[in-house]
């Protein structure tokens, strides 16, 4: 029996190949995009599973708020406030912390600048999963300067000589023993290191000062019992905290927020987000497309089955005469489904396998470098027969439900009931595709608008060069930057710790408000030197600028911007002008305000910024070119370098470049929108296409008759055109207010945003009737020019 439903689905299948084929096509592409759509979100939401101590582990983060400040979220934490519980609370069975680092790292010859580094506790490698190949993570970590690295490191500077025991030598100065190698950090880890220096490496070669407990530094994470109310927890930390404070502590004017966050919710915090963070907001976008894409692929396959009604019910009635159940009808019509959705799966398979790492380049991450992992494949199979049941359930009890003898005596008419769902259906595939259209154009208008928008600093040519802070450099940056500029094509030098779209630290500081008081704040600082503002062409609102006529400069003036300015209460700049000041122990003046720049992204609003004139501090040395000949000016740039600087490499990048990087991730997010919406659209019509066969199939005879009677080509063509144009228009309708609502909603997350216009929609309108008009047209205009002879003869 089951061959026999086979035999007679593949030959219903071929005698309506152009119908089968539209479907075929349609499901394959609706089930490749939404299986790549589907390993993209697994793959996020797999992030930190490889733990075994997964559901155990917390990270401990405090936020920091100051009297009339908002309140300052962060993923870090005191340093010592692991140990501290682990000691207080039995119920904290292991704490470990991590902090960044970066170091030039030398074996023999071998010298590579390490940007991938953390200072960590031994227990970081009981607390996480990270599998050892040799040597010791736990006693042999414990001591001042050991490191453990990943096998990708290992690799770098050994080759294949065993490193456990080697000595690597950091920053020029610190040589340090290698411990251990682990294996490198799966993917979808939201902290991941090539090296990682032990703690008290940290604590014995860059002491900090007088402990403070409350000084925040790096993360920390703790490990609690399965099951815990961490919540109940949490409550607990204010009291625990205050116990520990010192009057040290609390002088700094601070109060504080404790948090726990699951291991679980790390990676998709978008408060409290480290370096590496996913966005929840674009993993249920993506669902959403999938679900869309794969329903409008169904939609195409109802329709088209349905609309076939007339040419089924013969079938149906001849077989319900010779003893044919409805219960067999409807197998075989499911049969015909499945297959077809079978066939659909074959061909998703070998689309997914080769688009694979095309996606994974557009996404801008590799998820996988194979579909025939996890049991992939076969959530795709499973997929593909619940879709083939499901879409072909609707058909199958239509077909099945004709009378015999109403079809047998001619009777038979096409149900309005049929024609309303289609005409439904097609309404609904294409809202959905002018609702992506919309998005696809609002996403795009938006990442434009945060290029072109002016920064308030000058980014152009700024060739910038990073040496990390050494000693040896800043002592001689004056003659290294007077000898750059000798080049010919170097226009100007200027060195700073920080740089616009680089990232840059805080302070916690006391800067005189409008009231008079000495007002709390933890504000974003940069350290620089006095050509730095004029080189990039930052403006002054108020005041003056850093001098070198003025010998107190480097240790009592400051600038701060006009968002800090505002802050304070100042209406106008000027007022700011004056005010004390007092920062890392320096105490001096606000000198000027400098108009706001942008020093992080447009998706971020302008925050309070001071600007201190300190050498002692800057890091990276940027050198302002020419726009001609580029390529020779830095290697002209590389060889003074390396005859002025041996010691340190030549790690170069284009400030615009790194600042536009930042917008890396909304980039990738508009390019797989785009995709999946020409893909949404690709399929919409492909329906439409068969839709528009069907019918003008079944219009052969009335074609040809208005063509015997005079009716023209054109005329013929905005007939046939015209019924299906009407949907695409009430689909406009209502997908406007749907795709403004969605996208409104999107542009929330930017700081600086475009507002939706009207033309959006009439873009989105226009564009969806021209590409249904050429889809429908094409049989509209193969029918309009058909001899009317022919076609009333094959009546």
């Amino acid at each position: 029996m089951i061959r026999n439903y086979i035999k007679i689905a593949c030959r219903s299948l071929w005698r309506n190949k152009v119908f089968s084929i539209i479907n075929i096509i349609g499901l394959s592409i609706g089930l490749t995009a939404c299986f790549l759509i589907y390993i993209n979100i697994k793959f996020e939401l797999s992030y930190d599973t490889y733990n075994k101590k997964f559901d155990q582990i917390y990270r401990v983060a405090v936020d920091i708020r100051h009297a009339n400040a908002p309140v300052i979220i962060t993923p870090a934490a005191f340093e010592q406030i692991g140990p501290s519980l682990q000691q207080d609370y039995s119920q904290v069975k292991e704490n470990t912390r991590i902090a960044g680092a970066r170091f030039l790292v030398q074996y023999g010859a071998v010298k590579y600048q390490e940007d991938n580094v953390i200072f960590a506790d031994p227990s970081l490698f009981s607390v996480f999963t990270l599998p050892v190949i040799k040597g010791d993570v736990k006693k042999g970590f414990e001591a001042p300067f050991t490191v453990v690295i990943t096998q990708a490191m290992a690799k770098k500077y050994f080759g294949n000589v065993d490193p456990v025991g080697k000595t690597l030598t950091l920053d020029s100065k610190h040589p340090a023993i290698v411990t251990a190698v682990i294996k490198d950090a799966p993917a979808n880890s939201h902290f991941k290191f090539d090296m990682a220096v032990s703690y008290a490496t940290s604590l014995k070669a860059y002491p900090r000062g007088p402990a403070n407990w409350a000084q925040i530094r790096g993360f920390t994470y703790i490990v609690l019992p399965k099951g815990y109310d961490f919540k109940d927890f949490e409550r607990q930390l204010p009291a625990f905290a205050n116990k520990h404070y010192t009057e040290a502590d609390r002088k700094e004017g601070a109060n504080y927020d404790y948090h726990l966050v699951p291991l679980k919710d790390v990676y998709l915090d978008a408060l409290r987000g480290g370096p590496e963070r996913g966005d929840l907001h674009n993993i249920r976008i993506f669902s959403a497309i999938a679900l869309f894409i794969l329903l409008i692929a169904c939609i195409n396959f109802i329709n088209l089955t349905t609309a076939q009604a007339t040419e089924r019910a013969k079938e149906v009635g001849i077989r319900t005469v010779i003893g044919a159940a409805r219960k067999q009808l409807i197998t075989q019509f499911l049969s015909e489904s499945v297959i077809i959705c079978l066939i659909a799966f074959l061909l998703a398979i070998l689309l997914s396998s080769s688009l694979l790492p095309l996606y994974n380049q557009v996404s801008g991450k590799v998820t996988n470098t194979t579909i025939f992992t996890n049991a992939y494949v076969f959530h795709l199979f499973i997929l593909s027969c619940f879709i083939g049941v499901v879409a072909g359930l609707y058909p199958a009890f239509v077909l099945s439900g004709y009378k015999p003898a109403a079809i047998l005596k001619g009777r038979f008419s096409k149900s309005g009931k049929g024609v309303l769902l289609r005409r439904s259906l097609v309404v609904m595939q294409f809202a959905i595709s002018i609702v992506l259209i919309v998005g696809t154009i609002v996403v795009y208008s938006q990442l434009n608008y945060m290029r072109s928008q002016p920064l308030g600093f000058q980014k152009d040519q700024m060739l910038t060069i990073d040496f990390f802070s050494d000693t040896a450099v800043q002592r001689r940056l004056p003659v290294i930057k007077q000898e750059l500029k000798k080049i010919s094509n170097v226009i100007s030098a200027a060195a700073s710790r920080s740089l616009p779209g680089f990232g840059n630290g805080n302070s916690e500081s006391e800067i005189e408000n409008k009231a008079g008081n000495l007002q709390q704040m933890l504000i974003d600082a940069y350290y620089v030197d006095q050509d730095f503002i004029p080189q990039f062409e930052m403006k002054l609102a108020a005041g003056r600028m850093f001098s070198k006529t003025f010998g107190t400069d480097t240790s009592t003036a400051f600038l701060i911007n006009e968002a800090a300015a505002k802050s304070l209460g100042y209406t106008t700049p000027a007022g700011a002008v004056g005010r004390k000041l007092k920062q890392w122990g320096r105490s001096g003046k606000i000198i000027g305000v400098l108009k706001d720049f942008h020093f992080q992204s447009l998706q971020e609003a302008v925050k309070p910024l001071s600007i201190s004139n300190d050498p002692d501090f800057n890091r990276v040395l940027t050198v302002k070119v020419g726009s001609t000949n580029i390529s020779a000016t830095i290697a002209a740039i590389q060889q003074k370098w390396k005859s002025l600087v041996p010691e340190r490499p030549f790690n170069y990048r284009f400030v615009d470049e790194a600042f536009n990087a930042q917008y890396s991730a909304q980039v990738n997010f508009g390019n797989l929108f785009m995709y999946f919406a020409v893909l949404a659209i690709l399929i919409s019509c492909m329906g439409l296409f068969g839709l528009a066969s069907y019918s003008t199939i079944q219009r052969t005879r009335e074609i040809g008759i208005r063509k015997v009677f005079g009716a023209s080509v054109t005329g013929i063509i905005n007939m046939l055109s015209a019924e299906f144009l009407k949907l695409v228009i009430l689909s406009s309708l209502i997908a406007f207010p749907l795709a403004w609502f969605a996208m409104n909603k999107w542009l929330q997350d930017f700081a600086y945003r475009i507002t939706i216009g009207w033309w959006v929609f009439a873009l989105a309108g226009m564009a969806a009737l021209v590409i249904a008009f050429i889809t429908v047209s094409f049989q509209a205009v193969k029918a309009a020019l058909a001899n009317p002879v022919k076609s009333l003869r094959a009546e």
